[in-house]
């Protein structure tokens, strides 16, 4: 039996990385190998945005020092895990899909250095206008998210691929999907 790929997908806030992999893990719902991994996260659940499961401080703590966690990082003020099921998804050939943080990266890397990383870009102006749009930030604050959303574009590695999220959900969704079932397409690149 072959041992599934690990895809790490990353994003700036507002390049629609959330939107991307709901669109996938829906098109993809009845595919026998790929499956995506929920994060735990001590952020309450929302009607809108990523299907995680909402630990609080202390379950988090606790899950941590019970060895919960194949992966787990602090970001925003907020606590991030992705739970060790993922490791027997693997095992058993299962292709997993996890939503990941650019700045826990390098470790994920250390962890896991056959993982497939996929990065979803969106130009500056797009970004801008989205963040705009969600009115969660200030004007000053969504210009250091696009400071910080420069930094995605610096990530070299040969596992990484790039995905541009401009256009169309269906293009882009579709060049997802591609890229996780391995068919061609001309939307992606790297």
């Amino acid at each position: 039996m072959r041992q599934g790929q690990l895809f790490y997908v990353i994003g700036p806030s507002g390049s629609g990385k959330d939107t991307l992999m709901q669109y996938a893990r829906e098109k993809l719902a009845t595919h026998k190998k790929i499956v995506f991994a929920h994060r735990y996260i001590t952020r309450p659940p929302e009607l809108v945005g990523e299907n995680h499961i909402h630990l609080s401080e202390a379950e988090f703590a606790a899950k941590v020092q019970q060895g919960f966690f194949a992966m787990q990082w602090d970001s925003h003020g907020l606590r991030y895990g992705i739970g060790k099921e993922i490791n027997f998804w693997l095992a058993q050939g299962f292709d997993v899909v996890i939503n990941g943080s650019r700045e826990y990266f390098s470790t994920a890397l250390e962890k896991e250095p056959d993982m497939r990383v996929v990065s979803i870009r969106t130009s500056t102006e797009i970004l801008r206008e989205r963040l705009k749009k969600r009115r969660r930030e200030t004007d000053d604050e969504i210009e250091r998210r696009l400071e910080r959303a420069a930094l995605f574009n610096r990530i070299h590695h040969p596992n990484v691929t790039f995905l541009d999220n401009d256009g169309l959900l269906d293009d882009s969704g579709a060049a997802f999907i591609a890229l996780l079932t391995r068919e061609k397409t001309a939307q992606h690149g790297k």
